[in-house]
């Protein structure tokens, strides 16, 4: 049994993941959670199921409500980062599962590394950001990263403990989203409402922009080359509308493996929780016959540009790729806020990249701090 520390329990990757533990009995004994603090309700419920010994909300003032709801039982509600950082070091956790998105994710995920916690990966932004400087540390510490991103998940399981040396290609698939087929000018009146609606899976609003956009695709390719070593030009990107085939390896002697099933984030939440057991079922299986036909194409990246935005910054290293994910963070933020529309999105990400290229130092070894120094200045407008 795993003994996790749940951070962003109250987003859609930790519902889920609380559904697994909740259906699977054993499976893992929850210590703490933690979010943001948008939703006291939901975590005062949580809290009150799962009986974690703390719980930590972001904000202060949300904290201090579900204090007060939670004054009759015995659990510590803590705040802030440093709240998040304590629960990283909880002895008596095995595993953190990092589900909080954005660059807050980062700081707990490196703590809970030093203190040889399993990381459960499901906060793009500790790869995108800072890849680097965290795949090093967790060979320094020992500790593994198993990733609960459907598609990393589907690479890693494809892989099943081979090297680098043996891939000639991973084939990240994408659904494409829900503008699969559009033109770039159609794209220009899209509208958050638009946006949100995916046509395969369920995600918070962050991630369902992302996907709108493809610039998930793009964090995705990113967090691949750290995850598994390869080189950018090893990961090419394959538009699935299906989502049934997750992604797939190919090998070096041609041979091709995919990691298929349906499009549910409970089934990479549970290889992770289990891994490397495999459990029982818990969601609907994969019926072949109602699926098919399973189709495949190349991305449209003249109108989808965060694919190829991505790859140059990937093939740029060093922070090139902080600067890509923190620029389409706030910018995404600010499509939902209808301050912009939805092709500023990539004009915003193009021209961060463009000012940061211009400036004069872009140091290929970096250190936590530089991560945040070049990133800050979009987190903070």
């Amino acid at each position: 049994m795993r003994h996790i520390v749940l951070l962003g329990s109250t987003g859609s990757i930790g519902t889920q993941t609380l559904d697994v533990i909740r259906k699977n009995p054993g499976i893992a004994e929850v210590k703490a959670l933690a979010s943001g603090g948008g939703r006291v309700d939901l975590m005062e419920q949580q809290v009150r199921e799962f009986h974690p010994e703390t719980a930590v909300i972001y904000n202060e003032a949300a904290a201090r409500d579900l204090q007060v709801r939670l004054k009759d039982t015995s659990v510590r509600v803590l705040s802030g980062m440093e709240g998040l950082l304590e629960i990283c070091r909880m002895e008596n956790a095995d595993m953190v599962v990092t589900a909080m998105v954005g660059m807050i994710g980062l700081r707990p995920t490196v703590e809970a590394i030093k203190s040889h916690k399993t990381i459960a990966l499901a906060n793009k932004e500790t790869l995108v950001c800072a890849g680097e400087y965290i795949m090093r540390l967790a060979a320094e510490e020992q500790v593994d990263i198993l990733p609960v991103d459907s598609e990393h998940s589907a690479i890693f399981q494809c892989l099943d403990g081979r090297g680098p040396e043996t891939v000639r290609r991973i084939l990240l698939t994408a659904s494409g989203g829900p503008f699969r087929g559009w033109t770039f000018d159609q794209l220009k009146n899209v509208t958050p409402e638009q946006a949100l609606k995916h046509p395969n899976w369920s995600m918070g609003a962050k991630i369902t922009t992302d996907s709108a956009t493809m610039m998930n695709k793009g964090l995705e390719m990113i967090e691949a080359k750290w995850l598994f070593g390869v080189r950018p030009d090893q990961i090419e990107v394959v538009v699935h509308p299906q989502s049934i085939v997750h992604s797939a390896v190919e090998f070096t002697n041609g041979s091709v493996i995919a990691q298929m099933g349906v499009p549910d984030m409970r089934l990479p939440i549970q290889e992770a929780l289990e891994y490397p057991k495999r459990g029982n079922i818990t969601v609907d299986p994969l019926d072949l016959f109602q699926k098919s036909p399973l189709t495949f194409e190349k991305p449209d990246e003249g109108t989808f540009k965060s694919i190829p935005m991505a790859r140059w910054a990937l093939e740029k290293g060093g922070l090139y790729p902080a600067v890509y994910n923190a620029s389409n963070e706030l910018a995404v933020s600010r499509f939902l806020q209808r301050k912009i529309g939805f092709t500023d999105i990539y004009r915003e990400v193009e021209l961060a990249l463009e000012q940061y290229d211009k400036g004069a130092a872009h140091p290929a070894a970096y250190t936590l701090e530089d991560v945040f120094e070049v990133t800050d200045p979009f987190l903070t407008v």
